[in-house]
């Protein structure tokens, strides 16, 4: 097999090359100076093949601190991205989100006055929103942060401390955890906890795993600590009484730049996660397979259709194209 270029595709195990495959490419989809409107969510609707994504933080035209929704139309393979900005004030300092049906589950982070907690937003114009869940049994969330749905339509969350150590929440009234929640009957349960600052999560192909990223190193106050975990852990999901409980607890792997923000999987298993470099990729054993190179490091991504993977890197939206045959799990396209 024909060498790939270094600056771009670091191969620390042999099997990263099937990931990668024989002819892998970077390409920049757009870039945007005024502010880094590429930094969360990343949700890719095949149907229309269109990306939703949140901004990284910036301070708006009225002088406070503002998240900006974008959508960008991707359009056919030679088509030019057309971006625009989308406005939702029920949906504060948005992050993470994920694919619900024919709209989008948006993690708003809230303000001073808005609550943090989950938003479904319509995903055509003029983006009908409403609240699903912005409380723990009438205790509020701290700042929901990233977010995934299970087979079984329940939604899965984090919930760090950020939003109060950069200045636009109260403070906290729970600890550093992860819930689940059931809209078929309202419950919503602690499932773990223990984080220094939990963020990313997401499952295994066949959901037996739930893998969560702790951001520790990183606080929200700008310090960085290189003892404090910058971590991806796993879980079994194990059912007890009916229900799933998350054990087993195990570090999965270390990311030794920056910090493991998004994470996803693909449908082998292999373990995707935005750090301080690029995208790092690890097997589902915690081999570190390789890595794709992104000046500046990656928050979030999202797989598109067969291979393709968006790549947000704040002022700029990249497309990698991996292998054909790989498949994100969450859509399995």
């Amino acid at each position: 097999m024909e060498d790939v270029n270094s600056s771009v595709w670091k191969i620390h195990d042999d099997s990263f090359r099937q990931i990668i495959g024989v002819n892998p490419s970077l390409e920049l989809l757009l870039s945007v100076e005024a502010y880094p409107f590429a930094h969360e969510a990343g949700v890719f609707l095949p149907s229309t093949k269109e990306l939703f994504i949140t901004s990284n933080q910036f301070i708006g035209h009225d002088g406070k601190k503002k998240v900006q929704i974008s959508k960008v139309s991707l359009g056919d393979e030679n088509a030019t991205p057309m971006r625009e900005e989308v406005d939702c004030i029920d949906i504060q300092m948005g992050n993470g989100a994920v694919n619900d049906q024919d709209s989008i589950l948006f993690c708003a982070q809230g303000s001073m006055t808005a609550p943090s907690g989950l938003f479904r937003m319509s995903s055509l114009p003029p983006y009908k929103t409403e609240a699903v869940l912005t409380s723990f049994y009438g205790r509020p969330f701290n700042s929901v942060n990233d977010i995934v749905i299970s087979k079984d339509g329940c939604i899965w969350f984090t919930d760090p401390i950020y939003g109060f150590e950069q200045g636009y929440r109260p403070p906290p009234s729970l600890p550093n955890q992860v819930y689940r929640y059931d809209p078929k009957t309202s419950s919503v349960r602690a499932v773990a906890d223990n984080f220094g600052r939990p963020n990313g999560l997401c499952f295994s192909p066949d959901e037996a795993i739930l893998y969560v990223t702790d951001t520790d190193q990183v606080h929200g106050d700008g310090s960085i600590n290189p003892s404090r975990c910058s971590t991806i852990y796993a879980f079994d999901v194990i059912y007890r009484n009916d229900q799933p409980f998350l054990s087993n607890r195990r570090l999965f792997a270390f990311a030794d730049v920056g910090i493991p923000d998004g994470i996803k999987c693909d449908m082998d298993g292999n373990v995707y996660s935005g750090c301080g470099d690029g995208v790092n990729v690890w097997s589902p054993g915690g081999v570190l397979l390789g890595r794709i190179l992104v000046d500046g490091g990656v928050a979030n991504f999202c797989f598109g259709q067969s291979g393709e993977l968006f790549i947000l890197n704040e002022f700029r939206l990249w497309k990698a194209q991996l292998n054909s045959s790989v498949r994100g799990a969450l859509l399995k396209i």
